[in-house]
């Protein structure tokens, strides 16, 4: 996104700007063979969220409809866009990630690989 600012001299150049992004917040925990993930992004519709995989790299994206000619009266939130990348180790199961939202909390579930989920091993002999 480009735009007009002044020198020191008055005078009108081009400036690029590179958008910034929010970082939302975000808990992970353990849960019977799964990793589950939920990342906060109120204002943000299901439609708008991006759930990618790539190699070992998890990335979420989300943006917010905002009016285009918005007059704010009153700005507390950040307009900048979602995201949040993580590093997946070996134990996840890249093929098996659910994603659902609700109320602008996605919610993912990384299934472990079966290598690596915990099992019980049983005793042998008298």
């Amino acid at each position: 996104m480009a735009t007009a600012t002044r020198n020191d001299r008055g005078q009108n150049q081009e400036v690029q700007r590179t958008r910034t992004t929010v970082r939302p917040v975000s808990s992970i925990w353990q849960d019977d063979g799964k990793v589950k993930l939920m990342i906060e992004m109120p204002g943000v519709a299901k439609d708008q969220v991006d759930v990618r995989v790539e190699n070992d790299t998890l990335t979420i994206r989300g943006e917010r409809d905002i009016p285009e000619n918005a007059q704010f009266v009153v700005r507390e939130r950040r307009l900048a866009p979602y995201e949040r990348t993580y590093t997946l180790d070996d134990s996840i199961d890249r093929e098996n990630i659910e994603a659902h939202m609700e109320h602008g909390v996605l919610t993912l579930t990384l299934h472990l690989r079966d290598a690596v989920k915990p099992r019980k091993i049983e005793i042998q002999g008298g």
